[in-house]
């Protein structure tokens, strides 16, 4: 290889990874947090992260000059691929950081493969991204910076191109075999058996550390080989047992992997038939809510509700996202499914449905935009016998965003349509405006009083904005407004209402939620759980329960004789106790392919892509012992863990209709 070519290859080598380690910095000084530290072990992590997309660019030009026609300093088809080719990285990463800045501002993580799934609601996605960012900003940002970057690659190929190509013949073949080893190591990412892996950023504990170090082309590619869909029949039998001890199964059939149980009907049940609303409230993150003293004082109305209801504390989405929370609730189904999620994966969406065995109740759904999401639409019609769907064109009330009408509004028309009710009917109610872009509608900016706070007090409360803080306040208000008109209606006191979070919002928990909250991301899947009737005797359970459980414990305390073959739990049953296997929940994290399980006092956490295994305190700060919790303990996590996993793999395949 011509000593100019490799002049080339070592100068926009060093160029592309001063940039990416430049647009780290920049990543840390617009996303830390206070007590977010700039370590050296991450930065070197980072770098080697780098140094490995950089590599591969390498190699990409190192190959060609295997052949002596490859001379990009004399022939115009050299050049122009060796040109291109720099060209082409350099646009990548700054097409690539820009999604990946924006997906962290969003979602608190890294642009990965899960990102694909928006593809398939293009409309929608594009629309929130135009009410929510600075488009022509950021058009006009990228063409000042790709005329940019051309100008500093002209300048580079300028300046190898007056190198002196005097190096012999022999030293040249000596330089060609020192570069391919070097470029090979920085690919392999570390000296040793196996190479650098996406999982080593999760070895320091701590879940901005862990994004800090990565880069979008690292998290992406590695999040996209795990996108197919599958289950092992022989672990879903292996780990039947102790799963149908679990969730409750009285006549257990490992042969059959029978998951059927009838819902126990207490004898105090309700003879009238109460009427079920369900409340799925977007975003509706748990330490940013003034039920767990959160300081800024956000939720004051749903915190006095809670104190005339039974209220859970340690409520969690199975998985995060608006989607699975939604399927977890309805199906009662974790939707473990990786990168596609189970409501647009055209195998899974046939399930059955407790919902569709509530015979001689009227069911209904009301949503203030398009359904079309996610395929949230199929889901549900396609599972739901005679389901009315109420979507934005079914309203009187004017859209005001891609979210379709306002979530007052969404309140006040679906407490019209309900109250004409002549029998018993179940009513879900999707809210959508605590979402970017945090629409307040003009008509109700009086009646919240929106609030401004300092940048550091907001952070320290878990806010990036005011905008998000007073769209959380403005989410109260309308919990406030449908409360209030449906108490003048007469089905109000016939009627149980349940309001559960789809998911919370990765961040900051401070002082207000144990450290593991926030270091591992907990804080992503927290929510708040709400029964509330009328005639209920007010209560607080800290006992850890899940999305899964709300449709078989609602039919429990409505009386209604349902069967159920989910992996949701009647949390109101006798046989629902204060000890592990009464108290836990499982969660995933799809993206990062973790699983885990919370119990009563531990977080226990699987990482499926190097078998690694932590476990974690839940009640304080206190790092366990190496006793603690003990191998029986820890063994029944591990197993319930694997179990739960195990299960939902292959019933969200096998529990059709």
């Amino acid at each position: 290889m011509p000593t100019k070519t490799l002049h080339y290859l070592l100068v926009s080598g060093i160029f592309f990874l001063l940039l990416m380690s430049i647009l780290r910095l920049v990543f840390h000084m617009v996303f830390h947090l206070s007590g977010d530290s700039l370590r050296f072990e991450t930065l070197w992590l980072g770098l080697r992260y780098d140094a490995r997309v950089v590599g591969i660019y390498l190699f990409l030009l190192w190959l060609p000059g295997l052949f002596y026609a490859f001379r990009p300093f004399q022939h115009k088809a050299a050049r122009i691929y060796l040109l291109g080719l720099s060209w082409l990285l350099g646009v990548l990463i700054i097409l690539l950081y820009s999604f990946d800045f924006a997906h962290f501002a969003y979602l608190r993580q890294r642009l990965n493969a899960s990102v694909l799934s928006y593809t398939a609601d293009a409309g929608i996605s594009l629309t929130m991204v135009w009410e929510s960012y600075p488009v022509f900003k950021v058009l006009l940002g990228w063409v000042l910076a790709f005329l940019g970057l051309w100008f500093v690659i002209r300048h580079l190929y300028r300046h190898s191109s007056r190198i002196t190509d005097t190096v012999s013949k022999k030293k040249k073949a000596l330089t060609y075999v020192i570069s391919f080893v070097l470029i090979a190591l920085i690919i392999f990412g570390k000296i040793g058996q196996f190479p650098l892996r996406w999982s080593d950023a999760y070895r320091f504990g701590n879940d901005y550390q862990s994004n800090l170090c990565l880069n979008p082309f690292q998290s992406f590619a590695s999040s996209f080989k795990f996108r197919h869909a599958g289950y092992d029949l022989n672990r879903t039998h292996q780990y039947y047992p102790l799963i149908a001890k679990a969730i409750g199964i009285d006549h257990p059939d490992t042969g059959q992997l029978s998951f059927m149980r009838n819902i126990v009907i207490p004898d105090s049940a309700i003879a009238s038939k109460p009427n079920i609303v369900l409340v799925i409230c977007e975003s509706f993150s748990a330490y940013k809510s003034s039920m767990w003293g959160n300081p800024l004082n956000t939720t004051p109305y749903f915190d006095s509700l809670c104190q005339h209801g039974y209220f859970f504390k340690n409520c969690f989405s199975p998985a995060y996202g608006t989607a699975r929370g939604v399927w977890a609730i309805m199906t009662g189904i974790p939707d473990v499914s990786e990168i596609k999620t189970a409501s647009r994966n055209l195998s899974m969406v046939d399930q059955r449905n407790i919902v569709n065995d509530i015979s001689n109740y009227e069911k209904m759904y009301f949503i203030g935009g398009s359904a079309s999401w996610a395929n949230i639409r199929g889901v549900l019609k396609g599972n739901i016998e005679g389901l009315r769907l109420y979507e934005q064109q079914d309203y009187h009330s004017p859209v005001l965003n891609v979210w379709g009408i306002s979530d007052k509004n969404l309140f006040l028309e679906a407490n019209q349509v309900i109250k004409k009710e002549k029998g018993p009917f179940i009513a879900v109610i999707q809210t959508a405006y605590n979402h970017r872009p945090y629409t307040i509608p003009k008509e109700d900016e009086a009646a919240i009083q929106q609030r401004s706070f300092p940048k550091d007090t907001l952070e320290k409360y878990g806010f990036w904005s005011d905008a998000e803080m007073n769209a959380f306040t403005y989410m109260d208000y309308t919990f406030k407004v449908f409360m209030q008109a449906a108490s003048r209606e007469k089905y109000f006191n016939n009627t149980i209402f349940v309001f559960v979070g789809d998911h919370g919002i990765r961040g900051n928990a401070g002082n207000m939620m144990p450290k593991v909250w926030t270091d591992q991301g907990l804080t992503t899947q927290h929510v708040p759980l709400l029964f509330y009737a009328p005639w209920f005797s007010a209560g607080v359970s800290d006992k850890k329960v899940s999305q899964l459980d709300i449709i078989p414990s609602v039919c429990h305390l409505a009386g209604i004789p349902v069967t159920n073959s989910s992996l949701g739990r009647d949390v109101f049953s006798s046989n629902s106790d204060s000890s592990l296997i009464g108290d836990h929940t499982f969660v995933t994290d799809p993206d990062q392919k973790l699983i885990g399980l919370l119990s009563h006092k531990y977080y226990y956490k699987y990482e499926l892509m190097t078998g690694r295994e932590s476990i974690f305190s839940l009640l304080d700060n206190h790092l366990l012992s190496p006793n603690e919790p003990g191998d029986s303990l820890l063994a029944i996590m591990r197993n319930l863990t694997m179990g739960y996993y195990e299960t939902s793999r292959y019933l969200l395949l096998n529990n059709r209709k």
